[in-house]
């Protein structure tokens, strides 16, 4: 269950455990409903100056064309533990993957959302520059944040 609000999110977790009760009850099980979660997440929440700040090295080094907000987006990622966990700032970004070709492609034809995606058994990332791009982007984050120290 993905949500983009913690009041959100607690009024679901809420319903479904009094739904799973009620039918419990309504069909006469012989004992109460064991509810176990098996993990549970914090929200995902990028710090906005933090964010900026990533985001304005990140045009600086790649060029603006190549970097965009996303907004938010419904994953389940352990990330947000960190910054919430320890109170800091935190970023998440995405590092595209996809051959420009079949981007092109998918875009001309309007099926960007069926390009596979992470956990796809259809993802695969072109290698080259993707690992480049990725180790670039972690220094480049990682210089604008220390030379603001």
């Amino acid at each position: 269950m993905r949500t983009f609000d913690a009041g959100v999110r607690k009024h679901v977790l809420a319903a479904i455990e009094r739904i799973v009760n009620a039918e419990a009850e309504a069909s006469g099980a012989p004992r109460e409903p064991e509810i176990t979660p098996l993990d549970r997440y914090p929200l995902n929440v990028n710090d906005e100056t933090a964010s900026n700040r990533i985001a304005a090295a990140f045009r600086d080094y790649f060029s603006p064309d190549r970097v965009r907000h996303t907004g938010p987006a419904p994953a389940s990622e352990d990330f947000g533990c960190f910054g919430t966990a320890w109170h800091v700032p935190s970023v998440f970004w995405f590092v595209g993957g996809n051959d420009p070709k079949s981007y092109a492609d998918a875009k001309a034809a309007g099926k960007l959302n069926d390009l596979p995606v992470n956990h796809s058994p259809q993802f695969a990332p072109v290698l080259h520059p993707t690992l480049e791009t990725g180790v670039e982007a972690l220094v480049v984050g990682a210089l604008a944040w220390l030379d603001a120290c």
